[in-house]
């Protein structure tokens, strides 16, 4: 069972600080590189489009994660 708390946190903004920003922009950065790779590489096609949006779910929840965590955000 999830609590009120967790919920809250799921849904809830979280401003990054400084160091969260980083984070996130780290993140950013080596999706984006391996896009860049991705594209230049694989033909364009059904496999590349799931790639495509699987990077991109990834890349959201990688940023869930850093967001959602106070160490980390």
């Amino acid at each position: 069972m999830i609590d009120g708390a967790e919920i809250k946190n799921r849904v809830t903004y979280h401003a990054p600080s400084p160091e969260g920003v980083e984070r996130h922009e780290a993140i950013a950065g080596n999706f984006i590189e391996l896009m860049h790779v991705i594209e230049a590489i694989m033909p364009d096609g059904r496999e590349k489009s799931i790639v495509f949006t699987k990077l991109e779910e990834a890349k959201m929840w990688a940023s869930a994660g850093v967001a959602r965590n106070p160490e980390t955000c």
